[in-house]
């Protein structure tokens, strides 16, 4: 069916609706489902969280779980190990099972994926997110929300716009200038909305020139509708409403909340009310319930007959457990590997010893809206033993203590997340006060590091800092683990150091000490097994850095030029100078750059062309694997734009910006796959015409190989 005549016929059956029962179609009934019309076959909308799999049941009007065994779903990896693959099938293939998955459980609208850029290091909910660059993160998300929505469900994308910090997120106003926001903060919108066909957008809670996003007539209304001529369904952040006469004009739909007084909402009693008194037309009504009812028909949710035809889904299947693994894979990413210490070989090990809490440690179960209930987690300690089988010895030290998280009072921490301006910055940190249990600790572990074969150290970060609410007051690690990194690599310097996080983590304590290091987002239910098949050479690590991982966060544009973390408002006067531009166009020299990760072989370069064919431009690269190992190698090009002959002094804080181009721009990129000796070639669409322009390509923002 057309979109008109969808659109006359939401209209004609929108004419039926009495103004309450219209009222209960726009705002939620339950907390994740609106109100359906029994009497003209118009069901509830019902939703769910989350970005990594379908969330666990709650009940209808509490936050408590239900606790049946029927919502254990497939664990993917987070949006950031998605990104790190730079893999455009991989991330439909993840979509794919997210749709199937929420389709199977019966839910029409899945709270993903999450695309806020990446403006600091610091921001607690990063692993939800896909990248420091908007042209990466649109390429991607692009295709994991066409696989969701194969599926008869809707994607929802989110958080629109400029949502880049936990602190105050409720109440901040973002401050910046419209090229910013059109050139860094908006395209991946446009590209998932419009290019990508996301049949429903999630707004922001932050507010964006004084108005909040979720009532905002500037993003909704004069860019969203009027300016992309956007037709789906816009659905608040859980608690993002705060009057009823803005957001009834505005361009929202549907408003949820965490609280159970749903008749209470701004776009419940409070708005009939306001139609009655004639304060608002109930067209502005109207309008909102057209948009769900076309929603309803593209997901084949009612139709013509009453019966609509539409796909059932499924869950926990052997191939979505499958495809969970194989982006894990892929997104694994080698930082460091001097001397070839890395892959490691099972044949000739007879005792390997895994030291720190994240060797054993799971992961699906926090980091707030994004938990779910995995069927089940293979940690690192697990995925080595069972790669390794019983003819190897493989030993765990916990070497450091996070602490016991504290109890959950009667309830969930979502009740209470609308309290003191719904995020903070995280300054106390749990369980900072075991240093005697952690040296006892990282002795006993030290100790034990010189009677194997072989000592990996797994670390880094995990959801009590990882989460949202939250942001980081730096870019430390948590609970001595630099001091038990450094003793390690003391007693053993050749200790292979793995790190699992979602946002990047100051190494310069002992990154130079380090022959190997090996990096892992949260990878999901395989993430475990595929860390272990790279570290024993079953599978050449292929990923690549969607982000800056800075010396310290405070090298990073976002602090040292503009503000974060702020409560009443921030200024982001570094303006399109995000992550790598800033770096690239200023010198500053990140510990590891964007676009950065090495493999187990040798790819070359050669003969890289730029052409123009049917109105689309393109670049052409001749790639061969001159290594010992197959793999795959992702080819990134970038825009030049002409330097000065002395580097830019860099800015001070506050200092403007305006009329500078960053000197390196991510335009084009694409993956082979290529056997040991084998050669082939790769066609890349760059994203617009280049007329006049220079390109280079390379394996990394500062690899590069090839000028064009």
């Amino acid at each position: 069916m057309k979109d008109n005549e969808m659109r006359e016929k939401a209209a004609a059956i929108a004419g039926q609706l009495t103004l309450e029962e219209k009222i209960g179609m726009i705002h939620g009934a339950h907390l994740f489902a609106t109100k359906g019309v029994e009497r003209l076959g118009i069901p509830p909308l019902v939703m769910s969280d989350g970005p990594m799999g379908v969330r666990q049941e709650f009940e209808p009007d509490h936050w408590k779980a239900v606790g049946c065994s029927d919502d254990y779903v497939t664990y993917l990896p987070c949006n950031s190990a998605l990104a790190a693959t730079w893999s455009r099938k991989l991330a439909f293939a993840m979509g794919s099972v997210l749709g199937e998955e929420t389709r199977g459980r019966g839910k029409d609208v899945i709270l993903a994926p999450g695309i806020n850029i990446k403006r600091s290091p610091l921001c607690g909910r990063n692993f939800e997110y896909f990248s420091e660059d908007p042209y990466l993160t649109g390429e991607l998300a692009v295709p994991f929300i066409q696989g969701v929505q194969q599926w008869d469900v809707a994607a929802c994308v989110k958080h629109f716009a400029a949502n880049n910090q936990e602190t105050q997120r409720l109440w901040v106003d973002v401050e910046i200038d419209e090229k910013a926001l059109r050139e860094i903060y908006l395209p991946a919108f446009y590209d998932c909305l419009l290019r990508g066909g996301s049949l429903t957008a999630m707004g922001a809670y932050n507010r964006i020139y004084k108005e909040h996003c979720c009532q905002s007539r500037y993003l909704l209304e004069e860019i969203l509708r009027k300016e992309w001529g956007y037709d789906g369904v816009v659905i608040s952040d859980w608690g993002g409403v705060h009057d009823t006469e803005l957001v009834a004009v505005s361009e929202l739909d549907i408003e949820m909340s965490v609280t159970d007084n749903f008749d209470e909402y701004f776009m419940a009693d409070p708005l009939k009310k306001a139609v009655e008194q004639g304060i608002v037309p109930e067209e502005k009504v109207d309008k909102k319930v057209i948009h769900i009812l076309m929603l309803m028909q593209r997901l084949h949710m009612i139709g013509d007959s009453g019966q609509a035809v539409r796909k059932r889904g499924s869950y926990n299947t052997p191939e979505h457990r499958q495809a969970a693994l194989d982006g894990a894979r892929e997104s694994i990413i080698l930082l460091k590997n001097e001397g070839n210490r890395l892959p490691l070989s099972a044949e000739k090990m007879k005792k390997v010893l895994l030291v720190g809490e994240n060797a054993e440690r799971m992961h699906a179960n926090g980091g707030g809206s994004a938990e779910i209930k995995a069927l089940y987690e293979t940690s690192p300690l697990m995925g080595i033993k069972r790669l390794l089988g019983g003819n190897v010895q493989v030993d765990f030290s916990k070497g450091y203590d996070s602490g016991k998280k504290e109890a959950e009072d009667d309830g969930n921490w979502q009740e209470k997340s609308l309290q003191d301006g719904g995020g903070r910055t995280e300054t106390q940190r749990r369980g900072e006060n075991l240093s005697k249990e952690r040296a006892a600790l990282r002795e006993e572990a030290v100790k034990l590091a010189g009677a194997y074969d072989t000592v990996i150290f797994v670390g880094g970060l995990n959801h009590d800092y990882d989460s949202e609410g939250l942001d980081r007051s730096d870019m430390k690690l948590p609970y001595e683990q630099d001091a038990l990194i450094r003793e390690l690599l003391q007693a053993r310097p050749d200790t292979i150091v793995v790190l699992i996080g979602g946002s990047p983590v100051e190494m310069g304590e002992w990154a130079e000490s380090a022959q190997s290091i090996v990096w892992s987002y949260y990878a999901g239910m395989e993430g475990g097994y595929a860390l272990a098949e790279v570290l024993f050479g079953q599978v050449n690590p292929s990923g690549k850095l969607p982000e800056t991982f800075y010396k310290k966060h405070t090298d990073c544009s976002a602090h040292c030029i503009g503000e974060f973390a702020k409560e009443e408002s921030v200024a982001y006067q570094e303006g399109i100078f995000v992550g790598y531009r800033y770096n690239e166009t200023f010198g500053v020299e990140p510990r590891f750059c964007f676009g950065h990760g090495l493999s187990y072989t040798e790819f070359v370069y050669e003969d890289a062309r730029y052409q123009e064919k049917d109105g689309k431009a393109y670049v052409t690269c001749r790639i061969s694997n001159a290594g010992p190992y197959a793999g795959a190698e992702t080819v990134q090009v970038y825009r030049m734009t002409e330097s000065p002959e002395e580097m830019p002094q860099r800015p001070k804080a506050g200092e403007s910006l305006k009329g500078m181009r960053p000197v390196k721009e991510l335009v084009g990129f694409g993956k082979i796959y290529l056997g040991t000796g084998e050669s082939g070639s790769l066609q890349i669409e760059v994203k617009e015409r280049m007329e006049g322009c220079r390109l280079a390509v390379g394996s990394s923002v500062k690899d590069i190989k090839i000028l064009i």
